[in-house]
């Protein structure tokens, strides 16, 4: 079999080999959401929380396919993500940050780890009380949930990414529940966590995608948030972001030398995944990422806020 055999049989579900790696990923980035819920405790501080998840990534990950004839990439595929209660998605601080969780907080973790690049990614949502949760908190969970259980019975060969937008919004209405808009799903293949063929949660006129149907052995991740508020996340403060994506087809000479020193850093350990600003030197970062991000040399993951007040959020990924 020549290599380039070899690399399209390994893209494709049809192999023993790519399905393993999948459930491994699977396996290792469940157990990780596991630890980051038994630490999720009033006054823990949010950063430590998202670095033990990290962390438990990369040393599970560094223990299988060590003792392979071709080096095999694997950990974190998105980091750790802890967005507490109007914060939507993308929250996972830098080690200066000192927010802590409090009691009746509702959490949304979210994380992924690949092998080889076959990524396992999963979200959750948990609430920091003691007791089973009621009123409006017990609804939007339940809709994220039954709309997530929904949206995987209809990502199926023959169907379309529009069947399962128009179901999931039929779930959150039956619990007087919005879908969040602009959350997209996306078809995710080797060292791909965002591809072409996309699900959009909610459409609009502002945001549209092209309709697609599912095929055997296709790969996605369903991304669901549900709101007890209007649905409209919106980004309140740039420096809130802290994860990043390189740009793989984009090029600039930067004309900064921290920028210089920082890209060259990320384009050596975080060429192709999305990673944290944690990871790089605090200072010179919040320097060179800047003109990195004003060239679309890297992608930013906003942090999105609902309204602040009662509006509830939930999430479910699978």
């Amino acid at each position: 079999m020549s290599d380039d055999e070899r690399e399209e049989k390994e893209l494709d579900l049809s192999s023993a080999e790519v399905v393993t790696k999948y459930k491994t990923a699977a396996e290792i980035v469940n157990k990780a959401l596991k630890l980051v819920i038994s630490e999720c405790k009033p006054k823990a501080k949010i950063v430590d929380i998202c670095e033990k998840g990290d962390s438990y990534i990369r040393e599970q990950t560094g223990n299988v396919y060590k003792n392979v004839k071709r080096k095999i990439e694997r950990g974190v595929a998105f980091p750790t993500c802890l967005s507490v209660n109007n914060v939507v998605c993308h929250f996972s601080p830098l080690a200066s940050d000192e927010a802590v969780l409090e009691e009746g907080d509702i959490l949304k973790i979210d994380m992924a780890c690949h092998i080889d690049g076959f990524i396992a990614a999963v979200a959750h949502t948990h609430v920091l009380q003691e007791g089973p949760v009621t009123g409006r908190a017990a609804d939007v969970i339940a809709a994220a949930n039954t709309a997530a259980e929904v949206a995987l019975r209809l990502v199926r060969p023959g169907k379309k990414n529009k069947d399962v937008s128009d179901a999931i919004q039929k779930v959150a209405a039956a619990y007087d529940c919005k879908i969040v808009e602009g959350v997209l799903s996306h078809q995710m293949k080797q060292f791909v966590i965002d591809g072409n063929k996309v699900v959009l949660s909610l459409s609009n006129p502002d945001t549209r995608v092209d309709e697609a149907e599912f095929e055997e052995n296709e790969v996605y991740a369903i991304d669901i948030v549900t709101s007890t508020g209007d649905g409209k996340p919106k980004l309140l403060d740039e420096k809130q972001t802290t994860i990043y994506k390189r740009a793989v087809d984009k090029s600039y000479h930067l004309k900064m030398k921290a920028s210089r020193f920082i890209f060259s850093e990320i384009s050596q350990k975080f060429p192709i995944m999305p990673f944290s600003a944690r990871a790089l030197e605090e200072k010179r970062a919040r320097l060179g990422l800047v003109e990195c991000v004003n060239h679309e040399l890297l992608q930013p993951y906003p942090v999105l806020h609902e309204k602040p007040g009662k509006e509830l959020l939930a999430s479910r990924h699978d």
